[in-house]
């Protein structure tokens, strides 16, 4: 079939694209969102290709890696997928999904692009980024911008805006309340919450162990 042809040349490319890449935005990363996306799909009525090619894509050109430029990433998949003769309205609706889709984007103000296949790309990605692997990859991307592991000094700040929260530089537990810990109670879709719930507690739990070591 077409579509599997195509799901196909797009993982290729993402591979290639993503070789050598930080270990929390790797090509491992785009696989496991991809299988969640996969999963959470067949629990609701969407364009499967939508939500593969989107999965896949999601994090070609991350903007954390390039200066902050959020318009990279979605024009990236934009000229590979035109390349491969995509639909426009496919193109169009995975390129929306992109721009849209980031946590950090959540904490603009205004009416925002929004769709079902969306709300599983979202929920599938945000799935990686708590649990074990959550935690794996929030102290990789703090160790490779040699940020501190913990500073009791440094309150976690819970009303930034989206240019603050890009910009900041606090300690990697931080971040679990900043972004984590949030992520369970903003999940779109029933399979997304409910595998959520597992990976939330874990974090909790890993938290609770880490405060009882460092003040030992």
């Amino acid at each position: 079939m077409e579509e599997n042809r195509i799901i196909e040349k797009t993982i290729t490319f993402v591979k290639h694209t993503l070789k050598g890449a930080e270990g929390g935005h790797d090509w491992f990363h785009t696989q496991r969102v991809f299988k969640n996306a996969q999963r959470i799909a067949q629990s609701e009525e969407v364009n499967v290709l939508v939500v593969a090619l989107a999965s896949l894509l999601h994090d070609i050109a991350d903007p954390k890696f390039h200066n902050g430029d959020e318009s990279v990433g979605p024009a990236v998949a934009q000229k590979f997928l035109r390349s491969e003769n995509v639909g426009v309205d496919t193109v169009d609706h995975v390129v929306n999904i992109i721009k849209y889709m980031s946590f950090k984007n959540s904490l603009e103000v205004g009416q925002k692009f929004n769709s079902k296949e969306l709300q599983v790309v979202q929920d599938a990605d945000r799935l990686d980024a708590i649990g074990a692997i959550g935690i794996a990859r929030t102290f990789n991307y703090g160790g490779f911008k040699n940020r501190e592991l913990y500073n009791p000094e440094i309150t976690p700040d819970l009303n930034m805006s989206k240019e603050e929260y890009k910009n900041s530089n606090a300690p990697t537990i931080n971040h679990f309340y900043e972004k984590l810990l949030l992520l369970k109670d903003q999940m779109n879709t029933d399979t997304g919450r409910k595998l959520a719930a597992e990976r939330h507690q874990f974090m909790l739990d890993f938290l609770q162990q880490f405060y009882k070591e460092w003040n030992t």
